[in-house]
């Protein structure tokens, strides 16, 4: 852990013209984060350290991302594009107010990782004035070359200008850089626009530092941590690299996951103890998932919470706002949507439950439907525990079925029944009984020798 303060500037003007799309290229999806967000989720953040987000003009929706993700950022505006020093100038404001360090960072590589970020500090803490980050490229054609004498980089050379002998390095740019905060301002402000284009490359801070002798140094990640994203393609490789990386660190967590190339994971999911997914199973953002659940194949879930031994699917739709109490099960071809369904109910097969509350130990019979919608307004569906709803029966909402209540099949309930508390109490017991019976199962099983 470091005591120095660091500013890091993150820079997400770019139009993203090549994504062909009316959405800002940072605002684009990986594992159900946008671009920008998983890079504001690495930047350091703590006491000390601060953020500022450089945006294009226009583009509220990016700047409302930022305050959503961190809600401490600063926000500034490059209304001309004059290059990446010309960027990061503006936020001039934000570097004015001083930090030990200043971090130098793109909102379209979002798999850079917050270890990194420390790795990229650490030289300054020990001398360096200047530390870039650099990657060995498969195919290093189109990239800036980091020439490096001994132990210190010498000069970031582009292509178009680099020697026959500099094109066969390997040792890349990937843009990102940290800058000692003592001579940030006085360093960027020093860079010209004399090239082709009339721009002002932060590449050239290097020679800048080098000529006040001062140390400038590189460290290296690899290649997919800093790839950039331009197009959709791109866009497509993040995604692989990212599902990767969920699938194994769900796996080293303890999950088990049948076909791990078959399953997709969002950024923010959460797994319990002993969870076991399926394959071919699309886990989006707003995920929470308890001990011992099992997600069968073919399932879609989105902002849901599932309890401890819940079954899902298969072929099962969780849609947000669903919470699925302890023991609960949702079965194949069932569609939920705002529906909070109790330790134990079940809701087996071929049905819809939006917008309503199922009691713990109820049965909802297949092909049953909460009518909720009465084309202007939604309404709510109350169930109660241990309730027993029929086969293809219509609950048209607003409508409260009591706890115990029995609903024949091809049932349409207009009007609240009311409890039957005998038939609770056999259901409850019922429950109880099913309940110790598992464990007694579960705790035979563990007794039982293993096979040598």
């Amino acid at each position: 852990m470091t005591t120095r303060s660091s500013l890091t500037i993150v820079l997400a003007a770019g139009e993203g013209t090549r994504m062909r799309s009316s959405l800002p290229k940072v605002l684009h999806p990986v594992a159900g984060r946008p671009l920008l967000a998983h890079v504001l989720a690495a930047a350091p953040q703590g006491a000390g350290d601060r953020i500022a987000v450089v945006i294009g003009p226009d583009h509220q929706a990016v700047a409302d991302e930022v305050k959503r993700v961190r809600p401490d950022a600063e926000i500034f505006v490059q209304r001309e594009r004059l290059g990446t020093a010309h960027a990061v100038l503006a936020a001039k404001d934000a570097i004015a107010k001083g930090a030990d360090d200043l971090l130098i960072a793109f909102g379209d590589t979002p798999l850079i990782s917050a270890a990194t970020f420390a790795r990229l500090r650490a030289p300054l803490s020990q001398g360096a004035s200047l530390v870039v980050l650099g990657f060995r490229a498969a195919d290093p054609t189109g990239y800036g070359r980091l020439v490096v004498e001994g132990d210190q980089l010498a000069a970031i050379r582009e292509q178009a200008d680099a020697s026959a002998e500099e094109l066969t390095i390997k040792l890349c740019n990937a843009g990102v850089m940290a800058v000692d905060g003592k001579i940030a301002l006085d360093v960027l402000g020093q860079v010209g626009n004399a090239n082709k284009k009339g721009e002002y490359y932060l590449t050239d801070a290097v020679g800048l530092v080098r000529a006040r002798h001062l140390t400038a140094s590189v460290i290296e990640t690899d290649e997919d941590e800093v790839r950039g994203i331009n197009t959709k393609a791109q866009l497509a490789e993040a995604e692989a690299v990212m599902q990767n990386r969920l699938r194994q660190a769900a796996m080293t967590a303890g999950v088990t996951l049948i076909s791990p190339e078959t399953i997709h994971l969002a950024a923010d999911t959460t797994f319990g103890r002993d969870v076991t997914i399926e394959p071919f199973v699309v886990i989006g953002p707003g995920v929470s998932i308890g001990d011992g659940a099992m997600v069968h194949s073919f399932s879609h879930i989105v902002e849901t919470s599932l309890g401890s031994k819940t079954s899902v699917g298969p072929y099962a739709r969780l849609r947000p706002g669903t919470s699925l109490g302890d023991g609960a099960k949702i079965g194949n071809f069932v569609e939920t949507k705002a529906a909070q369904i109790d330790a134990g109910a079940k809701v087996n097969h071929l049905t819809y439950i939006g917008d309503a509350h199922i009691g713990a130990g109820a049965n909802i019979g297949a092909g049953t439907i909460t009518c909720n919608y009465d084309g202007f307004n939604k309404h709510k569906t109350e169930i109660g525990a241990g309730a027993f709803v029929g086969s293809n029966s219509s609950l048209v909402a607003p409508v409260k079925i009591g706890a115990g209540a029995y609903i024949g099949s091809g049932s349409v309930i207009t009007k609240p029944v009311p409890d039957d508390a005998l038939a609770v109490e056999r259901n409850v017991q019922s429950m109880r009984e099913g309940w110790a019976k598992r464990f007694r199962e579960a705790k035979a099983r563990a007794k039982k020798p293993k096979p040598e």
